[in-house]
């Protein structure tokens, strides 16, 4: 993402995270006497597991750097998408910040030249020792900006991936199991439908009506197709089975009344909201919702589980930890990430809802975050992990979004939308070489 992430504001509450001293590595300090600044952006919420891993972060680094300070700048994920060319190739740029991953985003910074190769770093720390080969997928990148092999560019601090999430009292009341089939998904849809619930909270404005697209074309597809399309292993159909159904599937569910027509307007936080307050019995997204639902879901039980009948799900590493190439602090940024990868850290990120990527097992003792856990590693163990639709070319994430509006507003065919989206992916492969 997707992934991608709900553009959630920072509560001032982290910002305040500051403090000043000196550290080991204060005779490198750019002026006599002049005090230390590390300067962090990240877009997680306050009360989001990764919001509160990387809060007790900050206060561990403040600990083991008294003479530095740490100026956290509230950022939105949308915001942070859609200017970092342009600030990262300015003074203004963090000294480590949270970006996220893919060809389309980490790669084309790589490329472009705007981030500082951490392959030497990763390899003094030790950082590769702590991630699985798949979850060092979107941290490495070529020449041209293509994900999986080449330098290493960034840093996953944990895992994600898209579920169902589903409001166990509303299942009840209405008399549905949860499903382990798509069939049974789909007719749990339906029975909601008919009786009168719109049973679907979407977000066709940002990423997660784009999310329920790719998982559809997910259920028609194998490992070979994922790799052609997200890592140009092969060619790509785009009227193929996969994307055809997706397509035709997505517009069937609005005229059968799954998705509300209104939904193309709708932003992924206030899709999360209308959940929350118990409008729509299901919501498909990722896992880093888990912590917010587990906080703020007051009045009904609920619960999550994985796509029926896909082998593949949308997911990967989360976002990854880079370091701007004009940072101006590099060895203090290094030394932060590599206390968000120590035990303790990861622990309480997997204990607060998160994924961690080098957490000790045994300490996961949160029953729900077990759950989600275990659910990860079905996925990962069975190499289920299909990254994200908007991963493959720069800008896709918009003409995904615009396409899927497209499907749920009735405005295009899928002849259409898939014509829509296939030329700019072309037009990528053309780019670079391929």
């Amino acid at each position: 993402m997707v992934n991608l992430k709900a553009g959630v504001a920072l509560v001032a509450a982290l910002a305040a995270l500051v403090a000043c001293g000196g550290t080991e590595k204060a005779a490198e300090t750019p002026a006599a006497g002049a005090p230390r600044v590390l300067k962090l952006w990240h877009y997680e919420g306050a009360d989001s597991a990764m919001g509160k891993a990387w809060a007790e972060a900050v206060k561990q680094f403040q600990v083991t750097h008294p003479g530095v300070t740490v100026k956290f700048e509230e950022k939105a994920f949308e915001q942070i998408r859609q200017s970092a060319g342009m600030i990262l190739n300015s003074d203004e740029a963090p000294d480590v910040m949270e970006y996220n991953k893919g060809n389309a985003s980490a790669g084309l910074l790589s490329k472009q030249g705007l981030l500082t190769d951490l392959t030497p770093e990763v390899t003094k720390r030790g950082w590769d020792k702590l991630l699985s080969p798949s979850i060092q997928t979107t941290a490495r990148y070529d020449e041209r900006g293509v994900m999986g092999a080449g330098k290493w560019y960034g840093v996953p601090n944990y895992a994600e991936y898209v579920m169902v999430y589903y409001n166990k009292d509303a299942f009840k009341k209405a008399g549905v199991k949860v499903p382990t089939t798509f069939e049974e998904f789909t007719a749990a849809l339906d029975t909601f439908a008919k009786a009168g619930t719109t049973p679907l909270a979407v977000g066709g404005a940002e990423y997660p009506a784009q999310q329920i697209f790719y998982q559809l074309a997910l259920s028609k597809a194998q490992r070979p197709w994922v790799d052609a399309f997200q890592l140009y292993k092969g060619k790509v159909d785009f009227k193929g089975p996969e994307f055809r159904y997706a397509a035709d599937t997505l517009a069937d569910w609005v005229k059968k009344g799954y998705i509300g027509k209104d939904s193309a307007g709708i932003k992924a936080e206030d899709m999360g909201v209308s959940f929350i307050g118990g409008k729509y019995p299901i919501l498909v997204s990722g896992s880093w919702w888990y912590g917010r639902f587990a906080s703020e879901v007051k009045d009904f039980e609920w619960g999550s589980f994985l796509w029926p009948g896909n082998t593949m799900s949308a997911g990967s590493s989360g976002n990854i930890w880079v370091v701007p190439e004009s940072a101006k602090n590099k060895d203090l940024a290094y030394d932060f990430i590599d206390i968000t990868m120590k035990k303790d850290i990861q622990n309480l990120l997997g204990n607060s809802g998160g994924i961690p990527v080098a957490a000790d097992t045994a300490a996961i003792t949160d029953e729900k975050s077990k759950e989600l856990i275990e659910n990860f590693n079905t996925l990962s163990t069975s190499d289920g992990l299909a990254f994200y639709p908007d991963w493959p070319a720069p800008g896709y994430y918009d003409v995904l979004v615009s396409g899927v509006q497209n499907l749920i507003n009735g405005t295009k065919t899928s002849d259409q939308v898939l014509d829509e989206i296939a030329a700019p992916y072309e037009e990528n492969l053309a780019d670079i070489g391929n």
